[in-house]
């Protein structure tokens, strides 16, 4: 199950997102974040999304995707499994299922952001290993865009 709705469109090489529809003051925050982010993701290159205006980022082929501003995952719950990856806590998903850090994963990931003001997820392809190294890429600009409100503990 692909979540953001990722496709390819035509000759042009751009990334089709489905958009998020985030509160006025998260759009501004998100906005923020997708200017800042950087030119390349777990070494891949940038590449424009359409809608241009999504509040989305994408970057490689198949592409690693970013979109701000999605709503809060339904499977995060009070005991869920958080990752911390360079002070940034994460949910991981795979295929609409938490990951608990106790199994193998192996396909596409999904993480979202724990205890920000905006919740910021990060669809990671398997061909990028380890999946988390697009985290890394990413979490400089989430910190200086997005408030920490509850820190993952």
């Amino acid at each position: 199950m692909v979540a953001t709705g990722l496709l390819l469109v035509g000759c042009t090489a751009e990334i089709e997102v489905t958009p998020t529809s985030p509160d006025a003051m998260t759009a501004e925050q998100c906005k923020d974040l997708i200017a800042e982010l950087p030119d390349r993701v777990a070494g891949q290159a940038a590449r424009s999304v359409q809608p241009s205006d999504a509040l989305a980022s994408a970057w490689g082929d198949p592409p690693i995707v970013v979109r701000c501003g999605v709503p809060k995952p339904t499977s995060l719950r009070p005991d869920s499994s958080c990752f911390v990856v360079n002070d940034i806590g994460w949910l991981a998903e795979q295929e609409g299922r938490p990951v608990t850090g106790t199994e193998p994963v192996d396909g596409e990931l999904v993480f979202t952001t724990i205890g920000r003001s905006a919740y910021v997820e990060v669809t990671v392809p398997p061909d990028y290993q380890p999946a988390a190294d697009a985290l890394v890429d990413l979490a400089g600009a989430i910190a200086t865009t997005t408030d920490d409100v509850r820190p993952c503990v």
